[in-house]
């Protein structure tokens, strides 16, 4: 079982960046696939970026492709999510969630996940 903790939300200009951090309990971290996922008001939950075990492999929608970047650092148990060039469409509660997999494909579907962090807020202000 693993435990997630999102950090770094907050209010932010169009046009800025924040980086979101996710801490994750206990000692096996590298055996999941990590994923963010973004849900604004009277909107579904949907993905903004997942990555692998390994960190080698990511995946993003269009609609962030080239403005957001996820990262990991297996030795920290933390994964991350730069977002850059922010709008105000991007205004959301972001959660990290964590899937256990064995090999090194990572997840882009919701209801795969297993573990969800409590969220954090981002509002980009126009």
């Amino acid at each position: 079982q693993v435990q997630l903790v999102e950090s770094g939300g907050g209010l932010v200009q169009a046009g800025g960046s924040l980086r979101l951090s996710c801490a994750a309990s206990g000692r096996t971290f590298s055996r999941y696939a990590m994923g963010w996922f973004r849900q604004a008001p009277g909107k579904e939950r949907e993905i903004v970026a997942a990555i692998n075990r390994s960190g080698g492999s990511t995946y993003y929608p269009d609609s962030v492709k080239g403005r957001f970047t996820i990262s990991r650092d297996n030795a920290k148990n933390t994964v991350y999510l730069q977002m850059n060039s922010l709008k105000p469409e991007d205004t959301a509660v972001y959660y990290c969630a964590a899937v256990e997999r064995y090999g090194l494909a990572y997840e882009a579907r919701e209801k795969q996940y297993d573990y969800w962090g409590q969220g954090t807020q981002v509002t980009v202000s126009s």
